[in-house]
């Protein structure tokens, strides 16, 4: 597969796009697969490294992705940035890639993968979200006896149990807000963090769907960016500004208290 026949495989996941160039290095590199230089909206591939050439489109739809977040995003971020945001823009790739036929996923054809998978998902991640959705469940018995004796709930959890008191209230919103155990204990966190209930009810569905944990959060657990960048330059703006002065004022409360240590020495 050559650099223009990369091209036209990526173009089929995003014709949108700005203009880009994607070159093979020749080369093998120990460091990295590949790397995107935003000043010049280049995609290099260090088609050395790769053996296949299903893992060399793996290659090029994640530096594809960086294109993508670097070239659309309001705010500014490197050309190395991986946030949520990213890799909710990389996983969707990756899925259309996979449905169109461009880039194989070998964790869903290989009968090893297959396998482990199956195991880990029953024997661990959907075992322990089980019991902690049954810890949350205990642990709204152990606020009632709480309320009953007017005992401190927080004390209970934070000497007695030794568990923060922050995380014994996430947990029991597992068993109050009946957080399905079939997407896990991470997930279930990230559930447990939505306050409403129909947005709530949407990210557990897109999770049972087969969303990755940050294509669940860009979409329903990320605090909302301005699509216009003037908007969210100026709002940016103001939030240093607010920051600024929070931060002179407890500056000049620090230096007079300096010195009048200083004038009682």
């Amino acid at each position: 597969m050559n650099q223009d026949q990369v091209i036209e495989k990526l173009l089929k996941l995003d014709n949108s796009v700005e203009d880009f160039v994607l070159t093979f290095s020749g080369k093998e590199s120990k460091k990295v697969d590949g790397l995107y230089k935003p000043d010049n909206r280049e995609i290099i591939i260090h088609n050395k490294n790769h053996e296949s050439d299903n893992a060399l489109m793996y290659t090029a739809i994640h530096e594809f992705a960086h294109h993508i977040h670097f070239t659309t995003s309001v705010a500014p971020i490197s050309s190395r940035c991986h946030n949520s945001h990213f890799w909710n823009i990389f996983h969707k790739l990756l899925g259309k890639a996979e449905e169109m036929g461009v880039y194989t996923n070998i964790f869903e054809t290989e009968d090893e993968f297959k396998n482990l998978t199956e195991r880990i998902r029953g024997q661990y991640l959907h075992e322990n979200a089980r019991l902690m959705k049954e810890f949350g469940e205990i642990l709204m018995q152990a606020y009632e006896l709480c309320l009953k004796y007017h005992a401190s709930f927080e004390d209970y959890v934070d000497r007695v149990l030794g568990l923060h008191r922050s995380s014994a209230k996430a947990i029991m919103k597992f068993h109050t807000k009946d957080i399905s155990d079939e997407v896990g204990y991470e997930n279930m966190k990230i559930l447990a963090g939505i306050r409403d209930d129909d947005v709530r009810q949407l990210a557990q569905e897109a999770f049972l769907e087969g969303q990755s944990p940050d294509m669940v959060k860009a979409q329903y657990a990320s605090r909302a960016v301005p699509d216009d960048k003037l908007e969210y330059l100026v709002k940016e703006r103001d939030r240093l500004e607010k920051s600024l002065e929070t931060i002179t004022v407890k500056l000049v409360k620090v230096e007079r208290e300096i010195q009048t240590i200083k004038e009682k020495i």
